[in-house]
This record gives structure tokens, sequence and C-alpha cells, in this order.
């Protein structure tokens, strides 16, 4: 009897500069970018820092003249997108760079989307075809410069933005957001403090692990996403150690893009528990991941022990499922992730409204198992009790 062949429509194509010092190909890398008087959009701490301010100067010296945008809260919200659309078009920009974490590259990436449309932006918001109501002549050229090794947004088409009034998390999504350039230059990881490490890091491993455990039929993001597992293994726990050693610093700046890459394939409840925690306690994105974790995993176990086992055995694994499970307990010990959510200082007082944001969040229906709200129930109340 002939078997299905699958199908699938696969998206790889962010140009990346890789490797320690490159920051220095910044001023080039905004002309081939198109850009020619850049908004330099990053979180009000990496703005008081000289990594920034020397960018910003050499930008400048190079005849772009540069404006630093940083009112950017660590979860990003609708207002910091709209001031930062104020300043682009008060500056006259013609380009975003989008310089930091996780939170400056979504703003920034969002920016530059907003700066040439109409229409509000959660019309924009990444449900069925809605990217298509923008126009894309309105989006400006973007560069990103990661400056932590987790959220994999310097390589996305999308950013995640939090509705004020609703504490609700939005992913806007458009291809054009996807960066022209990016620069990944682990040397400008080195002062991430151990507990941004620890977090990110488990960020990036939550994005691979989840891309592998979505279903679907997409072999290349499963590659990238074992891949990426493999070096997180081997790096993490360094990097958080030993945090001026380039070689785990870059092992995890790649890790993070490949992450983000994978995950175009899908994401799954981990993020769906998250995504609520972070936008009503304003929680780290990734430190949150890394809380769920496991008891996302032993909730799942019924529909990825199997993919999991093989998993485990390219990571060099003994105990399949088991085996990996507590390789996730143990790496999480060690660098520091609590492990419940009272370590996160988060109250066991909203669990309803949880459970209702949980269950619609965009990220739930990428679940191996159907994320319902008597299993949202049940997986907070796990991570709340810390009971695995």
């Amino acid at each position: 009897m002939a078997t299905l062949a699958p199908r699938g429509n696969w998206n790889y194509p962010t140009a990346i500069r890789f490797g320690a010092g490159r920051i220095v190909e910044l001023p080039e890398g905004c002309r081939a970018a198109g850009m020619t008087r850049p908004l330099l959009v990053t979180d009000p701490g990496l703005a008081q820092m000289a990594m920034v301010k020397d960018a910003a100067a050499a930008l400048d010296a190079a005849g772009l003249p540069t404006q630093v945008f940083s009112k950017i809260k660590p979860n990003p919200v609708e207002t910091n997108v709209y001031d930062g659309v104020a300043a682009l078009k008060a500056h006259g920009a013609d380009g975003v760079i989008a310089f930091g974490g996780g939170s400056a590259l979504d703003v920034g990436k969002v920016i530059a989307f907003m700066a040439g449309q109409t229409r509000p932006m959660w019309d924009f918001e990444d449900i069925g075809d809605w990217w298509t109501r923008a126009d894309p002549k309105g989006i400006a050229p973007i560069l990103a410069v990661p400056t932590t090794a987790g959220t994999g947004s310097e390589v996305g088409r999308a950013g995640v933005i939090t509705h004020e009034e609703t504490h609700t998390k939005k992913i806007i999504f458009h291809p054009k957001m996807m960066p022209a350039v990016t620069i990944c230059d682990p040397a400008l990881t080195i002062a991430l403090p151990p507990f941004l490490t620890a977090a990110t890091g488990m960020d990036a491993f939550a994005h691979c692990l989840e891309a592998y455990c979505a279903p679907g039929f997409h072999p290349l993001a499963d590659g990238i996403a074992v891949e990426g597992m493999r070096l997180v293994k081997e790096n993490l726990a360094r990097a958080v150690a030993e945090g001026t050693d380039l070689g785990p610093r870059s092992a995890m700046m790649a890790a993070a893009a490949m992450g983000a890459t994978a995950f175009q394939k899908g994401l799954g409840a981990i993020h769906a528990l998250s995504h609520p925690i972070g936008a009503l306690y304003d929680t780290h994105h990734g430190m949150t991941n890394a809380v769920f974790m496991p008891y996302v995993l032993a909730f799942n176990r019924p529909a990825i022990e199997e993919r999991i086992a093989r998993l485990a055995s390219y990571l060099g694994l003994a105990g399949g499922f088991a085996g990996f499970l507590d390789f996730v307990l143990s790496l999480r010990a060690e660098i520091g992730v609590p492990h419940d959510l009272k370590g996160l200082k988060v109250p066991d007082d909203r669990m309803s409204l949880l459970v209702e944001m949980a269950v619609v969040d965009p990220t739930a229906s990428g679940n191996p198992r159907p994320l319902d709200a008597e299993a949202a129930r049940s997986l907070f109340a796990a991570a709340f009790a810390g009971r695995v």
C-alpha cells in the first residue's frame, strides 16, 4: 500500500555575519541593508553601556547619523512601539538597528514594520492571513544585533508585544520583518550575568525542544533543533560558569539562532503557559520557560516518548525519555533555575485567568497533546506545587 508523501513550505533565508568582533561591520551592514540614517533601538540598560555608545559613535563617524531609542520594558508593550515609531519619524530614519536582547529585537522589528502602516498594530496579529493587510512598502529595513543568546529574534519574522489593556502577549508577523542583515557577535554577550545567561540559554533550548516535538513534517527544522539542543547541552552550563570564554558563548549564540529558525515549525505548551505568567507578573520569559519545561515534558510524554528517545540517543543520554527528563532537571538545578513558580515569586491567586489566557495563546495549538482548560489547569497546578 502506497504511503502519503508529505508536503510543506520552508523558509531559511536570513543573512548572518557570525563571529567574535564582527560588530565592527555594523556601518557596512547598515549600508548593505539600505540604511543611511538609522534608528538604533535598544533597552534602557544597554543604552548606558559602552557597546551601544561605541556602536552609535562608529555609525556617526561613518557618515550614518544615528539616533538611539531605548524606552522599552522587559516585556514590551504597544506604547513602546508607538513611541519608537514617533522617534523614527522625528529622526527621519530610513531603517532600524534592533540591538539587544529579545525585547529590543522584537520592538525594533515591529517599529520598522509599523513605520509606514496606517492601520492599528493589532490588525497585523499573527492570525490567518492578517499579515497581508500590511503595506510592504511601508516596512523599513532592519539590521539585528543580538546581545543575548536566547530568543533568536534576530532571525525571525515576528515580534511579541504585550497588549496593555488585556495583559496578553500577541505576535505581530510579516515576512518582511526578517532582518536584512544580522550580526551575531558572541563577544557582545561576555558581559551577560549568570542569571541572564541561564535564562536566555534555556529559552533557546525551549525553542529547539518545542520545535522538535511539534506535530508536522519539517525535517529541516527537526535537524536544526536537535543540533541546537546538543550545543546547549554541551555549552550552557559552561557559559553560565565561565562567562568570559568565547567558546561556549559562541555555541550558545548559534543555538539561539537555530532555535528561532527551527520554531517556524511550531511551539507548544511551554510557551503557552509562560506567556500569561510573563504578561501578568513581568517574569523573565526564558526563565519562565525553563520552570515549565519538565512539567510540559511529563504531560506530553504519551505523544513524544519515541521521539525524545531518539533525541536522547543523539545527545548521548542513557534511559530514553526518562534519561532526557533527568537531564533537563539536572541542568536546571546546575544553572540556578527555580524548580517551581513560587521560585519566580508568582502567586497562586489568578489560576482561572491564567488558564483562560493559556488555552487561547497562539502557541498552544502546536503542542503535541491538546492543551485544553483541564490540561492547562493541571500543568499550572503542577508547576506551582513543584510536582513533575
